[in-house]
């Protein structure tokens, strides 16, 4: 017989027998009944609670209604979800500047008393000065070397303008004033016709 068994009839038969006693006191003292009748009443309950006793000694600690122990390591926690952060959106690009209009063509350097040319005809492209009375495709390559290459051109000449053009056409000297150059040039940079133009 194990130490734990021997202690544990000790005790039950401590228990039981305390109960034993104050049963047969009661039961003598206060109900009058005879010794033996209460000595035999007074065992019943002293022996019912050393079965009980017993049992729940000879079952261990769960026998007497203790719980199981409860294990303190808590679960650990689930893992915090792991948010991507939002990608930030790419700037948009900057609009490519729009392009400046090309300059118009600077006047040509012109020699004392020379009327203001210019380097290029403007973006529309040069006039046909053909539709000038006097004006054949040689004459029209030499105006257009000298700066000129439009009608309103040759209509805004002064006099002294005139004069110098006359003098400087190689082979063609005198022929803006014979022909009346700066009249007709003026009538088809308005957009009319003369009556050469309208056979040119």
């Amino acid at each position: 017989m194990s130490r734990h068994t021997q202690g544990s009839l000790a005790i039950v038969g401590a228990i039981a027998g305390a109960i034993f006693l104050v049963a047969f006191v009661a039961m003598y003292v206060l109900s009058d009944y005879s010794i033996s009748a209460a000595a035999f009443l007074a065992v019943l309950p002293a022996v019912a609670a050393a079965v009980v006793l017993y049992r729940g000694f000879a079952d261990g600690p769960q026998g007497l209604g203790a719980s199981a122990p409860v294990s303190a390591t808590a679960p650990a926690p689930a893992p915090a979800p792991v948010v991507e952060a939002a990608s930030e959106p790419e700037p948009a690009p900057e609009p490519e500047p729009e392009p400046e209009p090309a300059p118009a063509p600077a006047p040509a350097a012109a020699s004392e008393g020379q009327p203001a040319g210019m380097d290029g005809p403007r973006d529309g492209g040069a006039d046909d000065l053909k539709k000038i009375k006097g004006v054949g495709p040689k004459l029209e390559k030499l105006l257009n070397s000298m700066g000129y290459w439009h009608f309103d051109q040759i209509a805004g000449w002064s006099e002294s303008d005139v004069a110098w053009v006359d003098e400087n056409l190689e082979g063609f000297k005198g022929r803006v004033t014979r022909d009346d150059w700066v009249a007709q040039a003026g009538i088809l940079a308005s957009g009319g016709e003369t009556e050469f133009s309208k056979r040119a």
